[in-house]
């Protein structure tokens, strides 16, 4: 390898672990954030063999621990799928699996922007939720008031009355996809990029159901927790670290030999 070769393998190593330790800085930065999921970078060699550049980044996607909030809203998946949440404004789409969501003043079960829960909505009495859409409080029967909402593990949501009597009103769905990397974060935890991603079905449906198809069930009362391993990171870290020194202290070394042989010529 020529010397000049060294310089840009090291000023390319230099650049591809930057990105790592970004990448693990952000990871650690998010530790306490709901439902956000870790990623790793990894690396490859260039083109021309001289040198590293970063092969790409992949999320983690595995489940993060369920905490326990006693909110009845807070909703948390037991396995595979993400909550869908509609801009009522926009009208664009995003898959979440952060369930923190409460009922805004119109009654609509929405996130911490304000986005709609997407599911199957309408049901009263014995008549169950058939229509999709947008989560919202069902009608108390005459002369009684809500007093309670609880969500099954197959996301229904019931609705229980001061005289006793309940109503299942809604049903929250989930959606998968073939290749969850492929979605596009958007922050806020949300993702878009469904298409790329390969969801399961272009539509929200009966097959969305949670507990049906491989999809997880649902966790009321409950939130998902960041599932990054901080034991992990810091390991990452420090071996990313090292290289990073040792490419530094090889950009040094080979800076200097390259000045000790342009002073020779030129003396």
């Amino acid at each position: 390898m020529s010397l000049l070769g060294t310089l840009t393998s090291s000023v390319s190593a230099l650049d591809s672990f930057t990105t790592g330790l970004d990448t693990i800085g952000n990871d650690i930065a998010n530790v306490n954030t709901n439902g956000f999921k870790s990623a790793t970078v990894s690396f490859a060699d260039t083109y021309s063999g001289l040198g590293t550049q970063v092969a790409g980044t992949t999320t983690n996607f595995s489940q993060g621990a369920l905490n326990s909030t006693g909110t009845p809203t807070n909703l948390g998946v037991s396995g595979n799928g993400f909550f869908i949440v509609k801009d009522p404004v926009s009208g664009a789409q995003y898959a979440t699996r952060d369930g923190s969501f409460s009922l805004d003043a119109n009654g609509y079960l929405v996130n911490s922007q304000g986005y709609r829960v997407q599911g199957f909505t309408g049901g009263a009495g014995t008549t169950a939720p058939a229509t999709l859409g947008d989560i919202k409080l069902g009608t108390p029967p005459t002369g009684t008031s809500l007093q309670s909402v609880s969500f099954g593990t197959s996301g229904s949501m019931v609705e229980t009355y001061s005289d006793g009597s309940q109503a299942t009103t809604n049903q929250v769905l989930l959606q998968n996809f073939t290749d969850p990397n492929a979605l596009i974060s958007q922050g806020n935890n949300l993702y878009t990029g469904f298409t790329a991603a390969g969801a399961l079905t272009t539509t929200l449906g009966a097959t969305n159901a949670p507990a049906q198809g491989g999809l997880g069930t649902v966790q009321g009362g409950t939130i998902e927790q960041s599932n990054v391993d901080l034991t992990q990171e810091f390991s990452s870290m420090i071996t990313m670290q090292r290289a990073f020194e040792a490419n530094a202290r090889l950009l040094t070394v080979s800076d200097t030999v390259l000045e000790d042989i342009v002073n020779m010529k030129t003396h």
